[in-house]
This record gives structure tokens, C-alpha cells and sequence, in this order.
């Protein structure tokens, strides 16, 4: 009888260390930082291959794509610093000149941002309309 409760606590440790190793790493993914363009220089080639994400502005007339491979390839500014973006895959409705994204990816060696994932920010819809 104690060989079998032993047995079962024993188990069921495991299970719970196993569930608290899963939700901690998980959650440490999914919780990724994301650099402004400046930070982002200021972190030099330590960032390189890692995934991280980049807060910028798309800059007027930097936008070219390719509507059969559904390229898009933009530079994302910060004051003076700026950084050049491909990503590949549906872009949103809402990306355009002039807004602020936030893209993930990583860099290559060449400097530019390989993204995989392009998060469009529109505050326009967020804004409380003024009465008059």
C-alpha cells in the first residue's frame, strides 16, 4: 500500500514539474520584447539569428512589393536610424506609408530584417473621437 501511494505522488510530481517546465517556457516565447530601430543598432550582432521584433515607422515611399510572390519589402524608421524590412505573406489591410508597425523575425547576415510575422498599428481606431 505505501508502494503504491509512493509510486502515485512520485508520478504525479513528475507531471507537475513536467506542466510548470511547458507553461514557463511557453510563456517566456511568447512574452518577446520588442526593440525600438534604435535599440535595436544599440544591441550590435548579439541580436543576430535571434527572434525578436522591431517597433518603427514605415517610411514614405520605401514601400515595394511583389504581388505574384507576395513579397513585401519596406524600411522602418526611428529619427535618424532606419531599417530595412522583407516580409513574405498576406500583408494586412491596414499596412501602409507612415504608420507604425511592429515586425518579428530575425536579421541576416546582410543587415536586413527577415519578418515573419508584420503587426500594422493603427491609432487612428483607438483615438477618442472629439465632440464639437
Amino acid at each position: 500500500m505505501v508502494l503504491k501511494r509512493r509510486k502515485f505522488l512520485i508520478g504525479g510530481i513528475i507531471v507537475i514539474l513536467a506542466i510548470g517546465y511547458l507553461g514557463f517556457t511557453g510563456f517566456q516565447n511568447s512574452a518577446t520584447y520588442y526593440y525600438t530601430v534604435g535599440e535595436f543598432y544599440e544591441q550590435g550582432n548579439s541580436i543576430y539569428g535571434e527572434n525578436i521584433r522591431v517597433n518603427g515607422l514605415v517610411a514614405e515611399g520605401s514601400v515595394e512589393q511583389d504581388s505574384v510572390g507576395k513579397m513585401l519589402k519596406f524600411i522602418v524608421v526611428e529619427e535618424d536610424k532606419s531599417l530595412p524590412v522583407v516580409y513574405q505573406g498576406i500583408v494586412p489591410d491596414t499596412f501602409k506609408t507612415g504608420i507604425n508597425v511592429v515586425v518579428e523575425g530575425t536579421v541576416d547576415s546582410e543587415g536586413v530584417f527577415q519578418a515573419h510575422t508584420l503587426l500594422p498599428k493603427c491609432p487612428s481606431r483607438y483615438e477618442a473621437q472629439e465632440s464639437g
